[in-house]
């Protein structure tokens, strides 16, 4: 996969694309992210990316021409891909796990990476494929927003984790929230594992798990459950653990 990033402060990514995952899928070429400052596409002497907007008011806007001459630009350098071209944007669609899995089907991703009041409305118009939100809530910038989309996709990605059983069984990518997790030692501080953990029996272990992701998302993102079908077992568990019932 080509990811590309536009932002007028390129260095923020350095911790993110050095460190963990995203350095090693990088190294193993799985992955091939850029980082472009923007602003060298600006036209004039001073480079200016934004401006004042038509009709007054509070805030500067990104200019148009230095955000189409970038995209442009790599686009000619990768004229074999169709890339989808994302607009960080509070206004945007927002961000879940399922479109993280639709990103990680695509061969080429842009990145845009905003600041100031906002963007000129011809980008949305005439230049984006995707105009996408992490939350609703305001940052700086686009690049918190950005890193933590391309970490979300990136891990998708076949070969990314040590065992690829990771991505699948992660909370949201089942539609149920993850179930918990334990680790030795098996006593710690009168503070003990659940037994059904180590006792060996495979069929029981995952009978638990299912079970627990169940009440975890029934007490932590009960939202989750209105768009998720219930097997017949889960909805019986279900009415188990809203009358107390272990």
């Amino acid at each position: 996969m080509k990811m590309d990033v536009l932002s007028i402060f390129p260095t923020m990514f350095d911790g993110m694309t050095g460190n963990s995952i995203i350095k090693k899928t990088i190294e193993k070429g799985l992955v091939d992210v850029s980082i472009t400052d923007f602003r060298e596409y600006a036209e004039g002497k001073h480079q200016t990316v934004d401006d004042y907007p038509y009709g007054g008011g509070a805030g500067m806007l990104l200019k148009a021409q230095p955000i189409f001459s970038a995209v442009e630009a790599l686009r000619e350098r990768t004229p074999d891909t169709k890339p989808r071209i994302i607009l960080m944007d509070p206004a945007g669609k927002r961000f879940d796990q399922k479109l993280a899995e639709e990103f990680a089907q695509e061969e080429h991703l842009i990145f845009i990476c905003g600041h100031y009041e906002g963007y000129d409305e011809r980008i949305r118009e005439f230049l984006v494929t995707d105009e996408v939100s992490i939350g609703d809530y305001i940052l700086t910038g686009g690049e918190i927003g950005a890193m933590a989309m391309m970490d979300s996709v990136i891990r998708l990605l076949p070969g990314a984790l040590g065992n690829a059983d990771s991505a699948v069984t992660d909370s949201f990518s089942t539609g149920l929230l993850e179930h918990p997790h334990y680790t030795r030692p098996a006593q710690f501080r009168d503070m003990e594992v659940p037994e059904v953990l180590l006792n060996g029996n495979h069929k029981l272990i995952e009978e638990w798990r299912e079970r627990e992701s169940l009440r975890r998302t029934w007490e932590r993102r009960p939202d989750l459950l209105e768009s998720y079908t219930l097997s017949d077992q889960q909805q019986k568990w279900l009415e188990e653990i809203k009358k107390g019932v272990d």
